[in-house]
């Protein structure tokens, strides 16, 4: 499961793994769920190109993953969508939110791992978004496996890559 700063000077993916309930902190996530690391990106147009058709894939798969989530997810399975938060700044991140409902074209859900760039957001803060924002989507399941994270599994591959 898988930031940009906006100023271009550094631009960084931080992005963890995490699932939904509506207790606030217990959701059913594996302790062998794929773990992201940080990418680093010295140019914000570069990095967003790169994601670009990632970003497609996701926004165009979504909608059949909305109709799963409101159908009911099995309990062993959690839906998150991948966002970009912003500050006064300039300052850009990418986190994961548990979903917690869909309603009006409007995600409502929490912050699904801990904020390391920009300012006034928090781990499990509540945070609506308009479902049009979304950057990825992902079902997690309890034994690990995940569905969706298009965006997530290319950051993946390339912090491999540069390791």
């Amino acid at each position: 499961m898988r930031s940009f700063n906006i100023l271009n000077l550094l631009s960084v993916v931080l992005l963890s793994a995490g699932c939904t309930s509506m207790q606030p902190h217990k959701l059913p996530v594996s302790s062998n769920a794929p773990r992201d690391q940080p990418v680093g990106w010295t140019n914000l147009a570069a990095a967003r190109r790169s994601i670009a058709p990632y970003v497609a894939q996701a926004r165009a798969t979504y909608p059949q993953a909305k109709q799963r989530y409101l159908a009911g997810l099995p309990a062993d399975q959690t839906f998150f969508v991948t966002i970009e938060l912003k500050d006064d700044k300039g300052l850009s991140e990418r986190v994961f939110l548990a979903v917690d409902r869909i309603e009006e074209g409007k995600i409502v859900g929490r912050i699904w791992n801990d904020v390391a760039l920009v300012q006034g957001y928090a781990l499990h803060q509540s945070y609506t978004v308009a479902e049009a924002e979304i950057q990825d989507w992902l079902i997690a399941h309890r034994d690990g496996t995940e569905e969706g994270n298009f965006v997530g599994k290319y950051l993946d591959s390339i912090q491999g890559s540069r390791n």
